[in-house]
C-alpha cells in the first residue's frame, strides 16, 4: 500500500490542521520526535470529544496501541456506549474495535510508527440514513527517544449534506464499507515541504 508524502495542507480540518501546526512546533523543539509534554495546544478541552491517547506497546508490526483517553464522540461513532465508561482506557485498540475494523485502520497507526511522521486518512462512510460522511483521521507521534511511544489522534467526521447521525457511523455493520480517499504522510518540516512543491508528489511504498 502506498502513502503520499504531502505538507500540512491535505489536512482538510481546520482545527486538525492547528493541531498538526502544534505538532510541528514542538517538533522542531526536538528530535527526532516531540515530547508529549510539549503539545499543548489552546482549547483542547474543546477537542477532546473527537481524539484519542495512545501508549505504544512494542514495536514494528507487534506494536499494540494502548488508549489512554476516548472522546466521547468516538464512543457513539463506534457503537460502544454499552462499555463502562471506567472501562474504555487501558484497553488496545485491536479490542476495542474489534479484528475487522482494526484491519482496515491498523496500516495508518504503523505507518505513523514507521515513519515518525504525521499521518492521515479520509474516509467516505454512509450514516444509517445514507448520507455520505468524510471520516478523517490524523495520527501525531510522540517519544522521548528513537522509536514512537505514544501517538495522539483527532477524528472528525463531516457531511457536506448537513447533520448526519453519528452512532454507529464506523460500527460494525456500517450503512456502506468505509472507501478510502486520502492516505498521507505529513512532512516534519512544513516550511521545506511549502518550498518544494515536489514533495507532495513522493510516494512512500509500504511493505
Amino acid at each position: 500500500m502506498a502513502f503520499a508524502g504531502s505538507d500540512p495542507s491535505v489536512v482538510r480540518s481546520i482545527r486538525q490542521r492547528y493541531l498538526l501546526n502544534t505538532w510541528l512546533r514542538a517538533a522542531a523543539r526536538h528530535r527526532p520526535l516531540p515530547l508529549l509534554h510539549d503539545f499543548q495546544p489552546d482549547r483542547v478541552a474543546d477537542e477532546l470529544a473527537d481524539m484519542m491517547g495512545f501508549d505504544v506497546v512494542g514495536q514494528g508490526d507487534e506494536a499494540r496501541f494502548r488508549i489512554t483517553q476516548e472522546g466521547a464522540r468516538l464512543t457513539a461513532i463506534y457503537g460502544n456506549e454499552h462499555v463502562e465508561p471506567s472501562k474504555r482506557t487501558n484497553r488496545f485498540l485491536d479490542e476495542a474495535i474489534g479484528p475487522a475494523r482494526y484491519a482496515n485502520v491498523m496500516t495508518l497507526y504503523r505507518t505513523c510508527l514507521a515513519h515518525k511522521r504525521p499521518a492521515y486518512s479520509i474516509s467516505m462512510v454512509q450514516d444509517e440514513d445514507g448520507k455520505d460522511v468524510s471520516y478523517e483521521r490524523l495520527l501525531l507521534p510522540f517519544g522521548g527517544g528513537e522509536a514512537v511511544e505514544q501517538i495522539v489522534g483527532s477524528y472528525k467526521s463531516i457531511s457536506i449534506e448537513g447533520g448526519f447521525k453519528i452512532n454507529n457511523l464506523m460500527g460494525l455493520q456500517p450503512k456502506a464499507l468505509p472507501v478510502t480517499l486520502v492516505s498521507a504522510v505529513i512532512d516534519r518540516d512544513a516550511a521545506s515541504a511549502r518550498a518544494n512543491p515536489s514533495a507532495s508528489d513522493e510516494v512512500v511504498e509500504l511493505d
